[in-house]
């Protein structure tokens, strides 16, 4: 064979070699082998002689044949026997009995010459034999009133195993007590009760004579004489195994539409495939996946001359727990160049062999565990089958027989092509949605905050979970920010959309808001300049960028609540676009969801948005969230604030476990939707951790303004860093009275770091600027730069700040 399967089928039994005979003693070892027999099964003499004639058998022997060995008759059947090369095949065989002095049985068996009755003899007998068409070349038989044998033709007595005289006078079941003979049998009695036809197709079954499985139509009719009256049943019986099977086949192409990819996951996806197969048509089935698309990257053609390697991804079988695998699900497999499974995937067309074909044998001996499997589980047919899509060889699928008797053919292989192109492309979408949402899971994550948040106003804690399997991505983030003066800005958004432009867009909203904060706008400013980039967004991408089905203008958008709390007064700053309305604990357990204005989602344009102020007390918790947390389908979104506020009414002290037990409580499982969770439980600053001096609009204040700063730093330990911040001091106090107006105010804060804060009522912006040789000034915000961390300026409904920060002396 020149690498190419072998298509032969077994249709039927053969015919034997006019010189094969085999002699068995009663012990049942063969003692006589023929030179015919020999070239029939391809073992020489010297092999099997000796040797149970059981290890010739490919299949159970026939019913009818095993009542006539127990008994001692001869008997003629068809007997299953297998190769030397392992090969199966069918022969119709005849057996004498030998009986020695001592009593023991042994068996002469030649080629079988079918005697046949020429017919009944009784008058009556030979009245219902006219009657029907003895020579009719399918299975025929005559049962009386009383649903006896009376007769049959050559054909049915093959089929039976047995001679019309022996069945005569016996029921079908009493014939042969196997179902569905037992219905069949009722159903006669029926005929001859009701004087109608009935006409039964049988599922495949294996008669008495036979070694094969056949399906069967039987036609029952009344056999009536001229008066009308019922003497009798004709049983006409008509082979439809093929018809049986193409029909079978075609369930299993409609039961593959509707089974497989019922998800987007990969190993899931090989399952059904595997499944399918195996309640289909095969004994066992593997699905083998090229690596490269099991860890998600777009495979490549697989090279002629180079190990294969593959990655189990899925099996099944007929027998509990797979023991005809040698390899388990998830390990790897490597096909060695020019083995089946490598052809296969190389040339992307499936083949289907007999366990006696040189190739097939020669790669399973060359792994000892497969090639006992093999033997172990009298596997005789096998067919590989490439999973392809969009041009593209992903993997394999080897289908075996062991338990089934007939062989693989050419529909078989048809069929498996169809369910494996199926399949295929379900698997591909599913590597292409996995690989998608990877990318916008670590997209999403690389915009996120890298560790837990931290803030020196504010205990926190966060949850981010992606939707689960089967859903996309979305554009949910959340951030903690540090303004001055101790301040810190909370946000949570969520973008319109899902997977990677989300993500991506949702990147860039996250930047705007860190930068718009950085300028220290108010909550209600901030969420009109993010409006207005959602908007320009929007503008500058096509739909090539946003994707076909992404809609018109409109489709970038989101949702996006900002939050300044100030730990020094307690008050927290808030505004929401089109977000869910955080939740308030306070210290006495008292939850409520704050009633914020709503606000438009990002992106509409042309509509206000309005900031509330709510008093923070020490120990309140604010709990921010994203609607995946709330609202899922079928339940309302009041439903799950109602739950997310007996979560929190009395919340655990480590906010972590307040998390967890958010989650249990309020989370649906599966998520539909991201999930972002961020609790805020506000520290408040001391009154001695904060100086506050109202000072006048004269530079004779700045000389004073110098000195209470260093009284301050005297009282909090921070001599190291009196000459700098009485530098700071006196420049911003100097610009203050020279540049703005009343009321001015220098402010003090111990945090994290020390904050220099002046405030006074003018609202212009203070900025660097080179001052030249002869200038008396210009000179100030330029020694504070030099000096301070960082410095800025915001404003204020008053006026504005100029603020400088320090780090803290270890």
């Amino acid at each position: 064979m020149d690498n190419e399967p072998d298509t032969t089928t077994e249709a039927g039994a053969e015919a034997a070699p006019e010189d094969c005979a085999v002699v068995i003693d009663a012990r049942g070892a063969v003692m006589v082998w023929s030179a015919g027999a020999g070239r029939m099964l391809g073992y020489e003499p010297e092999e099997v002689v000796g040797l149970p004639v059981a290890r010739l058998l490919s299949a159970k022997l026939p019913f009818a044949m095993r009542r006539h060995l127990a008994a001692g008759e001869p008997w003629t059947s068809d007997v299953g026997l297998r190769k030397r090369d392992g090969d199966r095949v069918n022969v119709q065989l005849r057996g004498l009995p030998l009986t020695d002095g001592r009593g023991r049985t042994a068996w002469v068996v030649t080629p079988a010459v079918l005697t046949y009755s020429a017919g009944p003899t009784d008058t009556q007998d030979t009245e219902l034999w006219d009657l029907t068409l003895a020579q009719l070349p399918l299975p025929v038989a005559i049962y009386d009133r009383e649903a006896r044998f009376v007769t049959c033709n050559q054909v049915m007595s093959r089929a039976m195993g047995l001679r019309p005289e022996e069945m005569r006078g016996k029921t079908l079941w009493e014939i042969y007590p196997a179902p569905p003979l037992d219905e069949i049998d009722r159903l006669q009695r029926q005929v001859v009760r009701t004087g109608e036809m009935i006409v039964r197709e049988e599922q495949p079954f294996r008669a008495s004579g036979e070694v094969r499985e056949h399906a069967w139509s039987v036609f029952l009719s009344p056999l009536k004489n001229r008066a009308g009256e019922v003497l009798g049943v004709s049983a006409l019986v008509i082979d439809i195994t093929e018809q049986y099977w193409a029909r079978r086949r075609l369930a299993v192409l409609n039961d593959a539409s509707t089974r497989i990819g019922s998800t987007l996951d990969v190993p899931r996806t090989a399952e059904e495939l595997a499944e399918v197969a195996v309640d289909g048509f095969a004994d066992f089935v593997t699905v083998d996946l090229l690596e490269s698309v099991v860890q998600g990257h777009e495979p490549q053609p697989v090279p002629p001359d180079t190990p294969v390697v593959c990655r189990r991804t899925a099996q099944r079988s007929v027998l509990r727990g797979c023991p005809e695998s040698v390899v388990r699900d998830g390990d790897i497999d490597v096909y060695p160049p020019g083995s089946p499974p490598a052809q296969v995937l190389i040339t992307g067309r499936g083949a289907h062999y007999r366990v006696g074909d040189p190739l097939l044998r020669e790669w399973s001996s060359a792994h000892p565990a497969r090639d006992d499997s093999v033997r172990r589980f009298g596997i005789h047919s096998v067919m590989m089958v490439p999973l392809r899509s969009r041009g593209v060889t992903l993997g394999v699928m080897h289908l075996l027989r062991h338990r089934t008797s007939d062989s693989f053919g050419e529909d078989d292989l048809v069929l498996a092509e169809e369910i494996a192109a199926r399949a295929a492309l379900s698997i591909d979408n599913a590597r292409r949605y996995t690989r998608e949402r990877h990318t916008a899971i670590t997209l999403q994550r690389s915009l996120l905050p890298a560790g837990p948040p931290r803030a020196q106003a504010l205990d926190l804690a966060h949850r981010y979970f992606p939707a689960g399997s089967g859903d996309e991505i979305g554009g949910d983030w959340f951030d903690v920010i540090a303004l001055s003066g101790g301040r810190v800005a909370l946000v949570v958004g969520d973008v319109v959309g899902h997977g990677v432009h989300a993500s991506a867009t949702m990147g860039r909203l996250r930047t705007a808001v860190r930068t718009l904060a950085d300028a220290d706008f108010a909550p209600d400013e901030l969420l009109t300049r993010l409006d207005d980039l959602v908007i320009r967004l929007d503008r500058e991408e096509g739909p090539d960028i946003r994707g076909e089905g992404e809609g018109p203008s409109g489709e970038v958008g989101a949702t996006c609540l900002y939050a300044v709390y100030d730990p020094v007064t307690g008050q927290c700053d808030m505004a929401r676009a089109g977000h869910p309305p955080p939740l308030l604990v306070k210290a006495d357990g008292t939850a409520e969801v704050l009633d914020l204005p709503a606000g438009p989602p990002l992106g509409l344009g042309g509509l206000p948005f309005e900031a509330a102020r709510t008093e923070v007390g020490e120990g309140s918790l604010l709990a921010f969230y994203t609607d995946g947390l709330v609202g899922t389908p079928g339940r309302d979104i009041d439903v799950g604030l109602q739950l997310l506020s007996e979560a929190l009414r009395s919340p655990a002290a480590d906010l972590e476990e307040a998390c967890e037990e958010v989650l249990r409580k309020v989370r649906a499982d599966p998520a539909a939707d991201d999930i972002v969770l961020l609790l805020a439980r506000a520290r408040g600053l001391d009154a001695d951790r904060v100086g506050i001096w109202p000072l006048p609009a004269e530079p004779a204040a700045v000389a004073g303004a110098r000195k209470m700063a260093s009284e301050q730093l005297a009282d909090w330990g921070l001599v190291e860093l009196e000459f700098a911040t009485e530098l700071i001091v006196s420049e911003l106090v100097t610009n203050a009275i020279r540049y703005g107006h009343a009321p001015i105010e220098l402010r003090l804060i111990r945090a994290d770091v020390l904050v220099c804060e002046v405030a006074d009522g003018s609202s212009a912006s203070p900025h660097l600027r080179r001052a030249r040789v002869f200038d008396e000034g210009g000179r100030g915000l330029l020694l504070v730069a030099q000096v301070a961390e960082r410095w800025g300026s915001r404003h204020t409904s008053e006026g504005k700040t100029i603020w400088a920060e320090q780090p803290l002396p270890h």
